[in-house]
């Protein structure tokens, strides 16, 4: 294991306590209400939210709320080393178990997304991400940005905030952080190159 990787390894560790115990607060519902402020002006453009795992924050209410002016979506893992494809998701439709215990609609039905609100580990206030460590969000951000214009919200207890990330150049920047206390908005950013 190389020195990133550990360095990795601990910030992941410290960042899921932080998490952990936010969610024991209950603040759930200001985070929903955070996000459900974010993803409303991008009404009619394809959502991508995902299944919670762990102590995730739910963003179901808002995904819920959204299926009713356009489709939304959530990840589903293809292999590893690959993208992310998103299969459409309405309230109650068949789901079955996938990859890591994120559960994924029965039917395949893949969706292009817009916007995406992103699962996370840990942010910071440049828009740097630590997430699960399989690159899945960076690989699929990075092709996404390549096609066009697509907006990535991090979505995450506002505790799970880090000042010095662990970043590499392959990591894709966030445009926002929605949490429990507001909405981080950054400005400028511009993805990170592979060097």
């Amino acid at each position: 294991m190389d020195d990133l990787t550990q360095i990795k390894a601990a910030a992941r560790k410290a960042a899921f306590a932080r998490r952990k115990d936010a969610k024991s607060t209950g603040n759930d519902a200001a985070a929903v209400a955070h996000l459900l402020e974010a993803v409303l002006p991008f009404k009619g453009r394809a959502l991508a939210g995902y299944m919670p795992i762990r102590t995730e924050v739910d963003p179901m209410p808002v995904m819920a709320a959204m299926a009713a002016w356009g489709p939304v979506a959530v990840p589903v893992i293809k292999g590893a080393g690959l993208p992310l494809e998103f299969h459409r998701w309405e309230p109650g439709c068949d789901m079955h178990e996938g990859t890591f215990g994120a559960y994924i609609p029965v039917n395949a039905e893949v969706v292009v997304p817009d916007v995406l609100i992103v699962p996370l580990v840990a942010f910071d206030r440049g828009g740097g991400r630590l997430g699960y460590g399989g690159g899945f969000y960076d690989r699929t951000l990075e092709g996404l940005r390549a096609r066009g214009q697509v907006t990535a919200l991090g979505y995450a207890f506002a505790a799970q905030e880090a000042s010095d990330l662990p970043l590499e150049p392959t990591d894709q920047p966030l445009d926002g952080v929605v949490t429990d206390q507001g909405v981080l908005r950054m400005s400028g950013n511009k993805p990170r190159s592979a060097s």
